[in-house]
């Protein structure tokens, strides 16, 4: 089953690049797959591009794509000047911390990450990347809690680390690795209406989670996505606020994995501002170093500052100066840019325009929509969910011709990721862009 992205050696892709591509991409191509070792979904590499900024990619044949994946680190957009200035000026200061010391702008990070977040969530630490931040906050939980068991769900994406792939519920990261993790359970997502006829809101599946959280006896945390940004689901409020109950009622942590989703994706700083909950872990990443420098984290609970004695990180980069000052540029810009409003206000736009086409064509089984993260799913039939798989990726080759760039999560849904400083005229045009292929796919 796919679940995390679209195919990197299918048919379509090739014909797409024959069709669009120079000889000296096609080249280029050739010999980055001759040094790279080949992986699912990356190499061998779609394109060549040799500019990013703004909402935009450049391809090394000059052609332009409105990027509305980017893998999820473009909230501020490509070479945003007052990130890149940040970093600048921290090169020329100080480059590099070693471990051991500290410097005034991670203080001054996490003293703002502190200050945003919500309860008593004022305890950070840093990482180079959202894999081994998870790694953090699972070894944080084994110590807080004394168990080393954890609950999360199938189909779940927390990174592709070894701990992080125990966890997540994929299978083109976890199948034919051996034995993973201990002690790592999994139930099925809120949305598994498949098995449970009339199960919405994802309540049945929390009844399940109950089960097993009565019948393990020592689960130390639960970890999952708030809004699943893969294929953009979104459970609503009272499953996180009845998902809290139960992680209290059985002295659970509740670790929330913001990692491609935080840092106003959603309109809210964080995710879970929705939810009206307080985790106990929140995990950071991607767009924390603004589409520019690789820099994630933990933000936890005051009481959980207890392992002294160990290493959670201790990681070279751990407090990286020009990290922390390219998140902290971030945040700012975020701020001061009226960004998270922006974010609010072209949800209804996307969700107006998005409910008008699915209206208009039976080829859409459901759109999804919270901030500026939204899902197409595409389907044969409506009754059955049939996924239109075939379809789905046809859509995305004929967008990429016509100049707009995303993802295929799942087989069948076009997963939109646009950039906060993406313009409502951007996104008109680039949803009347997926219209005009649907049409062309399904209706000729």
């Amino acid at each position: 089953m796919r679940t995390e992205g679209d195919i990197n050696l299918s048919p379509e892709r090739r014909r797409w690049q024959d069709a669009n591509l120079s000889e000296a991409a096609l080249d280029v191509l050739e010999e980055d797959s001759r040094y790279f070792v080949h992986q699912s979904m990356s190499t061998p590499c779609l394109n060549v591009i040799t500019n990013a900024e703004g909402i935009y990619l450049e391809d090394m044949d000059g052609r332009k794509y409105m990027d509305f994946h980017g893998n999820s680190v473009h909230q501020v957009g490509y070479k945003n000047k007052y990130v890149i200035d940040a970093m600048k000026a921290q090169l020329d200061e100080m480059p590099f911390l070693p471990r051991r010391f500290t410097n005034p702008i991670a203080i001054r990070l996490a003293k703002k990450l502190a200050e945003l977040a919500p309860g008593d969530l004022n305890k950070v630490l840093f990482t180079p990347g959202g894999t081994s931040a998870i790694g953090m906050a699972l070894k944080l939980a084994r110590r807080a809690t004394g168990r080393f068991k954890t609950i999360s769900t199938w189909d779940s994406f927390h990174g592709a680390g070894l701990d992080a792939i125990s966890v997540g519920g994929e299978g083109v990261f976890r199948n034919g690795i051996g034995p993973l993790l201990p002690g790592t359970e999994h139930m099925m997502p809120y949305n598994s209406y498949r098995c449970f006829i009339g199960d919405a809101d994802g309540m049945r599946s929390l009844d399940y989670l109950a089960y097993m959280l009565e019948r393990e006896g020592d689960v130390g945390a639960i970890i999952m996505e708030p809004i699943r940004s893969t294929d953009v689901q979104i459970p609503p409020k009272a499953y996180f606020k009845r998902l809290r109950e139960l992680c209290d009622r059985h002295g659970v942590l509740l670790i929330l994995d913001e990692i491609p989703t935080a840092f106003g994706r959603t309109g809210t700083m964080f995710v879970h501002e929705h939810y009206d909950i307080v985790p106990d872990i929140v995990v950071i990443g991607k767009g924390f170093g603004g589409g520019v420098f690789p820099i994630a984290g933990i933000i936890a609970r005051e009481g959980l500052d207890i392992a002294q004695d160990i290493s959670l990180g201790h990681y070279t980069h751990e407090k990286s100066s020009v990290g922390c000052a390219a998140a902290l540029a971030t945040i700012e810009y975020i701020e001061r840019n009226g960004l998270l409003e922006h974010a609010v206000r072209m949800e209804g736009v996307m969700e107006r325009r998005l409910t008008a086409m699915k209206e208009r064509h039976e080829a859409i089984g459901d759109i999804r929509v919270k901030g500026m993260l939204a899902a197409i799913e595409l389907v044969t039939d409506r009754v059955t969910k049939e996924k239109a798989v075939e379809e789905a990726e046809k859509v995305l080759y004929l967008c990429m011709e016509r100049g707009l760039s995303f993802k295929v999560a799942s087989g069948n849904v076009l997963t939109l990721v646009p950039p906060l400083i993406a313009s409502q005229e951007e996104l008109e045009w680039a949803m009347d862009t997926i219209e005009d292929a649907i049409i062309d796919i399904f209706c000729k």
